[in-house]
């Protein structure tokens, strides 16, 4: 049998860090404000603007907190493709019409002519629309309440009808398996 070492004393640890940088230490600089809102305007999300200046969506997230002017930037980078989405919605709910060319070929001779198309109304983005604009109105599931006292006496009461003809009793002979 081996014997068996001794464990080595412990030596006085280093404290650990955590991962990222150091407390205090920020990778914002303020160039970053109208990068941010220019990447928003055009549709990013906040996890794609994050990548593109290269920090985590924790980190950007920190600094719309301690940034309060990349906050803002950030609110009006995200109302504009917001607005336009209402817009184009509301348009394809309500129909447009359009200028458009069609092209023709007769005989070798190429004919150009503008039309004017049109879009008709979209039923589901009506809905949409309606359900986001008037919930009250225009909800799947419209909730009642109905405050309902009645005795069972009364229920027994209301239950039975004169016009009925009396129910028929059916008697039968048991079978032998009910013996």
């Amino acid at each position: 049998m081996k014997p068996r070492k001794k464990p080595k004393a412990k030596q006085a640890a280093e404290p650990k860090r955590g991962r990222g940088r150091p407390k205090g230490i920020t990778a914002y600089r303020p160039e970053f404000v109208p990068w941010a809102a220019k990447a928003f305007e055009a549709g990013m999300t906040d996890f794609e603007v994050a990548q593109l200046l290269r920090v985590s969506e924790k980190t950007l997230n920190h600094w719309k907190l301690d940034h309060p002017e990349f906050l803002s930037a950030l609110k009006t980078g995200k109302h504009v493709p917001d607005e336009r989405v209402v817009r184009t919605l509301f348009h394809k709910a309500t129909g447009y019409s359009y200028e458009a060319e069609e092209v023709f070929c007769q005989n070798g001779v190429v004919t150009r002519v503008p039309v004017v198309k049109h879009v008709p109304p979209d039923t589901t983005a009506m809905i949409f629309w309606l359900k986001n604009r008037r919930p009250a109105e225009w909800r799947d599931r419209h909730e009642t309440q109905m405050n309902v006292s009645v005795s069972l006496a009364e229920l027994v009461n209301l239950s039975f009808r004169p016009d009925l003809p009396e129910p028929k009793v059916i008697e039968h002979e048991p079978d032998e398996s009910e013996k």
